[in-house]
């Protein structure tokens, strides 16, 4: 966004500013200033008021995308995620690298964070409130750096952060150098407790984020898109979410909805069916990619929403050592060719119980795979056998004989054979044992 951007919440008696775009604090705005000194320095400011409920869904929807490194994400409402790392170093190559992913992630999706690191779980997170971006290998490191931390990040209610204050006690370390019973008598045994937890001195139980059957998530544009090709950016958001999701759900989707709000308008919806089930966020964007190109909006959309109302187990596939190899892209052209010519005019084939060869396939029904290839019999085949006279070709190999189909009353009795004609083309021709005709059935590729 090129335009300066605050968010603002009732302080007081003022409306002041908690949160600003990089192009607004270029301007000199910053967090804690009046919403009306702000309007001063930048011109077309947009103020936006603090919307709890927002924050609420885009912190979960933050711990559907973070299922992608661990399974163990614990909200820390309102603006806090808690993950828990140490059982899924290995699979992502030890911890700096680890740190690097969610640290571009995290700037994918347009947040910004701070992250740290500790053998606590609150330990973490008054480093992280505390702006540290440590990451802490012990207790004893940990305890350094969090004795020097103010009492005001901690989880207590105010009355008991000020009256500590009036007596001197700012920080956690001289907290610590009071006598622990005075403490408790004075302020509490929750105060004690949640020192101990961030210490290691006490055990912490937290509970973990369950995502939802179903992901269901939207997102506001900050200006309306007039193009469908402008819905790229927020629906590379979404499909980052619904991919953590799908990834601690060990499940892919077949189908999703994309809805386009519109203001006095009905909602436009994107539907996307792929041919088996996925949960690859970069190649379902590339597929949206071909249906955004053929899409013409009736109206700006100023709020985009995903939908995948049905989720499907999905194993995950076995890759090769050296990664050399990726899946057979058989599905993924499949897909593509959908989008530009319709779900009608691109389908596989399955073989079916029935030796005839005209009924021996149908077109693959659901997300089936494409039948594999007989090589003795051609995938041409006409649709009606023509006549052949057996001096113009030369037989190569055969026969085949078919004798089949007395219960439905379309029985046949054929020779087939592979020959080839005057000008080098391979055809599938039989002879009908009833009456001695020869014909073209099939031409080979």
């Amino acid at each position: 966004m090129t335009q300066p951007l605050v968010v603002v919440d009732w302080q007081g008696q003022r409306i002041r500013i908690i949160a600003c775009n990089k192009v607004a604090a270029a301007c000199g705005i910053h967090v804690g200033m009046a919403a009306s000194a702000a309007q001063a320095l930048a011109d077309g400011l947009i103020i936006r008021p603090r919307d709890p409920e927002a924050e609420r869904a885009s912190l979960q929807g933050m711990a559907m995308w973070a299922g992608r490194f661990t399974p163990s994400v614990t909200l820390a409402p309102p603006n806090g995620l808690l993950l828990e790392i140490g059982g899924c170093l290995r699979l992502h190559r030890g911890l700096a690298d680890l740190l690097q992913q969610v640290r571009v992630g995290v700037a994918e999706l347009g947040y910004t964070a701070a992250m740290a690191c500790a053998p606590t779980a609150h330990g973490a997170w008054l480093l992280a409130k505390a702006g540290l971006e440590k990451t802490v290998s012990d207790l004893a490191q940990l305890e350094q750096l969090l004795v020097g931390l103010p009492l005001a990040l901690l989880e207590q209610p105010p009355a008991v952060i000020e009256a500590l204050d009036h007596i001197g006690v700012s920080r956690l370390g001289d907290c610590l150098r009071l006598p622990r019973s005075g403490i408790v008598r004075r302020f509490g045994q929750a105060l004690v407790d949640e020192i101990d937890r961030a210490l290691g001195r006490q055990p912490e139980a937290r509970a973990r984020f369950v995502p939802p059957p179903s992901f269901e998530r939207s997102i506001e544009l900050p200006t309306p898109a007039h193009a469908a090709e402008a819905l790229q950016f927020a629906m590379r958001r979404l499909l980052l979410e619904l991919e953590g999701f799908l990834m601690q759900r060990q499940a892919g989707v077949a189908a999703l909805e994309w809805v386009c709000h519109h203001e006095r308008r009905d909602a436009t919806v994107l539907k996307l069916g792929l041919a088996k089930p996925m949960r690859d966020a970069a190649r379902i964007q590339l597929l949206m990619r071909e249906t955004l190109g053929r899409t013409r909006l009736q109206a700006p959309v100023h709020t985009l929403a995903l939908r995948a109302p049905q989720v499907l187990p999905l194993a995950a596939a076995n890759t090769d050592l050296f990664q050399k190899t990726r899946e057979a892209d058989g599905e993924w052209l499949l897909e593509r060719l959908r989008i530009r010519l319709g779900r009608d005019a691109v389908h596989g084939i399955e073989t079916t119980d029935d030796h005839r060869p005209e009924h021996a396939w149908r077109p693959a029904q659901g997300t089936q795979r494409a039948a594999k290839a007989n090589r003795h019999r051609p995938l041409w085949l006409l649709p009606r056998p023509l006549p052949r006279c057996v001096d113009a070709i030369t037989l190569a190999s055969g026969p085949e004989r078919i004798e089949s189909g007395w219960w439905d009353g379309g029985d046949i009795a054929r020779d087939y054979y592979v020959a080839q004609d005057c000008n080098g083309t391979r055809l599938w021709v039989y002879c009908d044992r009833a009456s001695g005709k020869w014909y073209v059935h099939g031409v080979f590729a």
